[in-house]
This record gives C-alpha cells, structure tokens and sequence, in this order.
C-alpha cells in the first residue's frame, strides 16, 4: 500500500460508491467507506425504491373501479398512508442493512461520518477527527434537490425528500417543475387522492424527450388528479404549512396544503475540499471528469449524479464498477452514456431509448413509425388510459436509432429493447420478430406503414 492507510477511500455510500467500494475490494484493495447519512444513497433511500412503491400503491385506486368491469364487486376500498409510510420504512430499513451486509462482507469498512478531503491522498472523518490516507479517493456524494432560498416564503417549499417523511397525504399541493421527478410525483399523488397543481416554466413536461412522449403524457396528467399551469412560475408563497398561498408570474394564486419543488439537482459539492485540493468543478459544481471518472487530480475520481453526466442509478452503478475495473484490475473500462434506456413511472409510464425523433432529424434522414391505441384491458374496464409507440429509424440504414413508449409495462419493455437499439437490431429485425399475442408490445413488430419520413 506504499504506507497509505487504505488503498481507496470511498466518499458516499449510495448505489455507485457502493458498488465501486465492492468491486474494488473483491479485486483484493484495502477500502475504506464513509457516510454521514444511510447507506444506500438516494436511490435505495429517498429516491427510485421509495418512489416506485408509491407509484404502486397509487395504482390500485383506479384498479379497484377498474375491477367491476370484469364483473367485480367489493365493498368500498379505504386508503390509509400512514401504513403505506410504515410498510415503505421497514423495507427501506431492509434494504439498507443488506447493502450495509454486501459491503462488509465485501471486506470494505463502513464509516458513519462526513469525510472532507484535506489534500490528494487524505481524508478527514468530521465524526472524531480521524484522518485516513489513501492510495485513491473516489467521490460518489451524489446530489440534492434544488430549493429557492431568496424568494419570499420559501422556507415553506419541501422536495421530493421530504415527501416521504409525510405522515399524511395532503388535500391539495402545488409541485413546481416539469421533469420526471415532478410528474412521477404530480401522477402518484394524484392518484392517491390529493389535489395536485403542476406548475411549469415551458408549455409541457418532460424537456428532452421525444415530443410525442411529451404531448401524450400532458394528455393523460388529467386523467391522475393533476391541472397542468405552464409557461408560469412560483413568484411568492404566503401562509403556513397547511393553509398555503402560491402566487405565480402569472398574476394568480393557488391554495393548497403544500408546495413541492422539483426543479432540479445540484452535486454535493459544497464543503467537500474539492477546490482546496485542485479538483476542477464545472459551473453548476459537478466534478469535471475523463472518460475513466479521473478528476483533474489523478489520484481522485468521481461517479455518479456528482459529476453530472446521466443522472441515473444504473448509470453511476455501471460507473463505479467501472472504475474499480479500471484501477484494481487493469482492465481500463469506459462507460458508454450514449444508449442509456430509461423509465418515467407515470402512470402510464414511459419507457425510451436512443434518439428521439428531432434528435435523429438532426443527424440524417429518418422513417418514422408510430402507433397510438386503446389498451385491451380498458375495453373493458372502462380506463381512459392511452398507450403510444413510437419506433425512429434511420433511412439508409434501416437501423432503429430510437424507441418510445407509454403505457403499462413500458418501463419493463424498454430493458428488453435497450438490448436491440444496443446491439444495432434494424427495422427488418423487428419485423422479422414473430409477435406475443394478445400483448400491447405486439405492436412494436407489426407496425409496417411508416406516419412519416
């Protein structure tokens, strides 16, 4: 170890520092891992576990009306969410002890402290004062919701952090923002039964995505409770928690029990020694990193939402295995961020990858195939749920450079298909793919009339 105290000194113990931590030490590295918060990290504790058994439990209320259309009866449903919060807590607290157990039985050692790093090779544990030298630091501090703390009232704006921690669902709440984060919530909520008010700076959600996706989840937001404001935002927030008065730019007011923002996210980077110890930042405070996750210091390294690059859990766990490959295996691994399949657990969902439409309009001429229809089971049930599917393939080629999808099950379908765009499957290859019927995903190889080119 050239008289280091560890080979590698983890700072965060999400799903990225985790996984970095594990490999490493299975490569044979002395590790060490600090936390000041739960391990586990915002995904496991505070983010896409948490969220999606809300998503969950959000979608029985429209099963239970659904059922009577398949000749279902029963008495009135009742929904209580403090159990849903009990029943989150204790597989929450599960989940963390295992990935607390893979650590350690990894051989790396857990830490319960902030570490700050103090120059190129230490660390310094704020919980006793310890300093730990090591060979190599990684940082995989993830990042936190932005909150305004200029504008008037804003010390009643909570985040999606927060959501969890409440013992009731609210009547009414205002969520600023218009990104998955939002929606997911505005569509849960929604659902569960409060009144919900999405406020948006743009003209719809979701910026970035194909814009058929965009057109035909605004579509289906009322259908979950939500009213949709757009190019407005939150100017003030008078009141008290409770008994709340949004006021926009566009000269109204919304009441409601509380506000919610989800404008975006910022790296944890505040107060971590970075700058002190020549580590480059970008302008919003991401870490600036090579392909391999080096910093501008070479004997530090970053994965995860702290630098910035595909803000997704899948991604920062690729990346830091990736890294431990990399420096304890010698075997120089990048990540590629640029096929990255992806869910919205809206309800419908969305699923998508590769390139939307405009994105490969961009680049070369295109055929475009497209679907919009009925689900099978609201022919029955009654739903007024929608499901769109959407296939982007390249002229000449006749490969499939993007898939979109919303409605049930997209999320699942869209792993599947992540393999095919990967693997460079064309138009004729989904063609040729015999279908699953009756299924909905049937209609992602018997599409055969392009909409447009």
């Amino acid at each position: 170890m050239s008289g280091y105290d560890v080979d590698l000194f983890v700072i965060g113990a999400g799903s990225g520092g985790v996984r970095a931590a594990r490999i490493a030490a299975g490569h044979g590295a002395k590790v060490m891992v600090a936390e000041e918060h739960r391990i586990g990290g915002t995904c496991v504790i505070r983010g896409c576990v948490p969220k999606k058994l809300y998503v969950y439990a959000s979608r029985f209320a429209a099963e239970f009306e659904e059922a009577a259309g398949f000749g279902w009866t029963a008495p009135e449903p009742s929904f209580d969410f403090a159990a849903l919060k009990a029943a989150k807590d204790k597989e929450i607290l599960r989940l963390e002890n295992a990935y607390r157990a893979n650590l350690e039985r990894s051989g790396a050692q857990a830490v319960a402290s902030r570490a700050v790093i103090e120059d190129a090779h230490t660390v310094r544990l704020l919980a006793d004062g310890r300093r730990i030298t090591a060979e190599r630091i990684l940082i995989a501090v993830g990042a936190h919701p932005f909150v305004p703390d200029a504008m008037k009232g804003c010390g009643l704006v909570e985040t999606s952090n927060d959501i969890f921690e409440w013992e009731s669902l609210p009547k009414s709440v205002v969520i600023a923002g218009g990104g998955y984060i939002a929606v997911e919530f505005a569509c849960l909520l929604g659902r569960l039964g409060s009144e919900v008010t999405l406020v948006l700076r743009a003209d719809k959600v979701l910026r970035g995505f194909d814009e058929d996706l965009r057109d035909a989840l605004m579509a289906q937001l009322p259908f979950c409770g939500v009213k949709v404001i757009t190019r407005t935002e939150i100017a003030s927030i008078d009141g008290r928690l409770g008994n709340i008065a949004v006021n926009l730019t566009n000269d109204t007011s919304v009441a409601c029990e509380r506000v919610v923002y989800a404008t975006g996210r910022i790296p944890n980077t505040a107060g971590l020694g970075l700058l002190e110890a020549g580590v480059d930042l970008d302008a919003g405070g991401a870490v600036r990193v090579d392909r391999l996750s080096q910093t501008s210091v070479p004997s530090i390294y970053a994965v995860g939402d702290v630098t910035n690059r595909v803000n997704l859990t899948p991604v920062a766990i690729r990346e830091g295995h990736a890294f431990a490959d990399t420096v304890y295996a010698g075997r120089p691994t990048e990540v590629d961020h640029g096929l990255v399949p992806s869910a919205v657990f809206t309800t419908p969902e969305i699923g998508t990858v590769g390139l939307t439409e405009a994105q490969a309009r961009a680049r070369c001429p295109v055929t475009i195939f497209k679907t919009s229809f009925r689900p099978m089971k609201a022919t029955l049930s009654g739903a007024q749920e929608r499901t769109l599917m959407k296939i982007v393939v390249e002229k000449e080629t006749d490969r499939v450079l993007g898939v979109h999808i919303m409605g049930e099950g997209a999320g699942e379908m869209i792993q599947c298909l992540g393999i095919a765009v990967r693997m460079g499957a064309t138009k004729r290859d989904f063609d040729m793919t015999m279908a699953v019927h009756p299924t909905a995903a049937e209609e992602l190889v018997t599409m055969r009339t392009p909409v447009s080119d």
